[in-house]
């Protein structure tokens, strides 16, 4: 791992770190010298990722949590301070899109409850236990996982979804103006579509894929890899004048009226 890494001397903490954007977020930034725990509700999973960085040099731990429940993200600070004694970046990355998440009439009560409290709950609890700690630490980085949908609108409804990362975009503005002269900055990435598990065990057939991708102006979907990048700016000091943003790193998608052709 690099000794003058853009994260050298910092602890991260990432929730959803077993896959997709907080797996790759996790490697890129123990690659940049952080001490990382690696936080999800699948700790074998979790497990697995904090081998792989301590297997190339690195630091990290792997912590089992559900972000939906209060004790388990106090529980999931705290041992991360534990471990390596203060956090810097806490990156509340934990997202869950549901198969039967719909419109405004089809989705369920569950579906929207379960979807709400991982979604919207999860960094809000997140923020709870975590600015303390970045504050205990001099400051830090927070950077929320919201999307492109809190933005746009879409006529393939996912309303719970929706309305979650809606919520995690205005509460992670409210946030960064609390915090601000605490020498703590609060920011949310907002991806367009990716080519991860979690997108496309939704978009399971073709014609669902082709339907999003013709208003995407690159013609591809992104990947987590590229999420990992603009997280790790926004965890790394060379964003040290951003808080409140809305970090949008979609292919152009929101950019657009008519994309091109071919």
């Amino acid at each position: 791992m690099a000794d003058d890494g853009r994260l050298r001397g910092k602890v991260a903490l990432i929730t959803g770190g077993a896959q997709g954007i907080g797996r790759e977020s996790a490697l890129l930034f123990a690659s940049e010298g952080a001490q990382v725990a690696v936080v999800d509700l699948n700790l074998d999973g979790a497990t697995a990722v904090a081998g792989e960085i301590t297997a190339a040099g690195g630091e990290a731990i792997a912590i089992g949590a559900d972000v939906s429940v209060d004790a388990d993200v106090a529980a999931m600070v705290a041992g991360t301070e534990e471990a390596f004694g203060a956090l810097h970046v806490l990156f509340n990355n934990a997202g869950i899109m549901h198969h039967d998440d719909g419109d405004a009439q089809q989705t369920t009560d569950e579906v929207w409850q379960r979807t709400i409290d991982v979604n919207l709950k999860g960094v809000w609890l997140g923020c709870r236990h975590g600015i303390p700690a970045l504050r205990r630490a001099g400051g830090g980085s927070v950077i929320n996982t919201a999307s492109f949908v809190a933005i746009v609108g879409a006529a393939t409804p996912q309303i719970a979804y929706t309305a979650s990362k809606g919520g995690v975009l205005a509460m992670t503005r409210e946030l960064a103006v609390v915090h601000a002269r605490e020498g703590i900055r609060v920011n949310a990435l907002c991806p367009g579509p990716l080519r991860t598990e979690l997108l496309m065990s939704f978009l399971d057939t073709e014609e669902k894929r082709q339907r999003r991708l013709v208003h995407v102006p690159m013609g591809r979907f992104g990947e987590a890899g590229e999420m990992a990048q603009a997280a790790l700016w926004l965890a790394s000091d060379e964003s040290s004048y951003t808080t409140g943003a809305d970090f949008v790193v979609d292919g152009g998608l929101t950019a657009a009226y008519v994309t091109p052709e071919g």
